[in-house]
């Protein structure tokens, strides 16, 4: 709406100068005939509107000819001087209005000679044309300062956004480091521990296997922890990740430590992104049965293909009561966070049978 109140402005400013200087012509008794007068005027300030952003120094040009010959588009040539110094650099707006000036004072000297009405017409018409240049160059030069400073306040912000967010890194590590020197110690005494009774002579053998499945996972467990410390200073294309083709393995070392779990893997080609997504979902719902239904039978069933998109199910009967494991309570939102922001979708909770079930989809997505 702005713009065409601009638009408006500028057609009648123009036709309004441009009727003064066609009513100073014909009270002179010269210049063409009112028909062929408003045909030029009406082109003039058409071109004026639509091709003084995109062409301003053709439609100058152009107008400079057109002023020169007819006394109606007189109107619309300072405005299109205007619009070259708005749009264009300092050196084409000079340059410019000296080939108008120029021929501005060379048709009138011809026309009138060097007579008073000369001087006084060529002297008023460059003045108000250089004035309205000037303050089109003042005009330009006032919105390049706005927009650099503009430019600093944006590259400020985004300083202090990027400081912002290394200050939360340096602290994500820091908090990282304490947790790995805190877990690292908990976890290899354990491993000590069990390695101690897993060499027992006079203890079971059944303990023994036992004791040396807990020195594994803990084992393990280390491992796992390096790496994620690992992921706050490394690219993580450069750690290998878990897919698919682990989940039999992980499924392996769940029954190694005493669950019962029935595997049925029903995906071929599964792209490496999306098999990562499934083991992490196998993975959690595996730790959340054997916290909170242990011993209970868990069923997980992975299918799917290219059409489809990966399923992703893992059911075991409710008990009351849970193995006394310590949680934090945030494994499923982290998941579903997980699969969101892989594209699917993820279902959890207790069913009419009395289980509970855990159900996600992924995207078979390359």
């Amino acid at each position: 709406m702005r713009r065409w109140l601009v638009e408006a402005a500028l057609a009648g400013t123009a036709l309004a100068l441009g009727s003064f200087f066609l009513a100073t012509t014909l009270n002179e008794g010269d210049g063409w005939p009112i028909g062929v007068e408003l045909v030029a005027g009406t082109v003039a300030i058409t071109a004026l509107i639509r091709y003084r952003r995109s062409r301003p120094v053709a439609l100058a040009l152009v107008l400079v000819v057109l002023g020169l010959l007819f006394g109606l588009p007189m109107g619309a040539t300072p405005i299109a001087l205007f619009g070259v110094a708005l749009y264009r650099t300092a050196a084409v707006a000079v340059a410019v209005t000296a080939v108008h000036a120029v021929s501005l004072a060379t048709v009138y000297l011809i026309a009138l000679g060097p007579t008073r009405i000369y001087w006084e017409a060529t002297t008023f018409l460059v003045l108000l044309h250089v004035i309205l240049v000037g303050i089109g160059m003042l005009v330009r030069s006032q919105r390049r300062l706005v927009r650099s400073w503009a430019e600093r306040a944006r590259e400020a912000e985004q300083g202090d956004e990027l400081r912002v967010e290394q200050a939360r890194l340096a602290e994500r590590e820091r908090i990282a480091r304490e947790m790995h020197d805190v877990l690292a110690h908990r976890i290899s005494l354990l491993a000590v521990h069990a390695g101690a009774l897993e060499v027992r002579r006079d203890a079971p053998r059944s303990e023994r296997e036992a004791a040396g499945v807990i020195r594994q996972s803990a084992y393990e467990a280390l491992e796992e922890l390096r790496q994620v410390i690992g992921m706050l200073r490394e690219p993580a294309e450069d750690r290998p990740q878990p897919t698919l083709d682990d989940v039999p393995a992980l499924i392996a070392q769940s029954r190694e430590a005493g669950e019962r779990v029935e595997l049925r893997l029903a995906a071929d080609g599964v792209p490496a992104g999306v098999g990562r997504h499934a083991y992490r979902v196998v993975q959690e719902a595996l730790t959340n049965a054997r916290k909170h239904a242990p011993g209970a039978h868990v069923r997980v069933a992975v299918t799917g293909h290219a059409e489809q998109g990966l399923v992703v199910e893992v059911g075991n009967p409710l008990r009351a009561g849970g193995s006394g494991l310590p949680g934090s309570g945030t494994g499923l939102v982290g998941l579903r966070e997980r699969v969101q922001l892989a594209g699917g979708r993820l279902d959890h909770g207790p069913t009419a049978t009395g289980e509970f079930q855990l159900r996600a989809w992924l995207p078979w997505t390359p």
